[in-house]
């Protein structure tokens, strides 16, 4: 829900063009990021205690490493606009 929250408030600041939103969307983002970091690392861990061939535990491998990359790519991002940004 978080997420879909988090997508929805992009979009609409797309349009709206915010900065107050626009840093309340940043925090809100990293809060969801760890949260689906940490969700997706208990996934993972259940799951591959219940895998019994090779090939099943294979495509877990990939999908959970895939998983666990698009949320630290997100976590990077949103903490880059926090850390990145130059008042210049």
């Amino acid at each position: 829900m978080a997420l879909i929250g988090f997508v929805i408030g992009s979009i609409i600041n797309l349009f709206w063009a915010n900065s107050v939103l626009y840093w309340l969307l940043t925090y809100l983002g990293i809060a969801v990021f760890i949260g689906l970091t940490a969700y997706d690392t208990q996934q993972i861990k259940l799951l591959s205690q219940q895998v019994q061939d090779d090939a099943t535990a294979r495509r877990l491998a990939i999908i959970g490493a895939l998983k666990l990359y698009l949320d630290f790519i997100n976590l990077f991002l949103l903490l880059l606009r926090i850390l990145g940004s130059r008042d210049d």
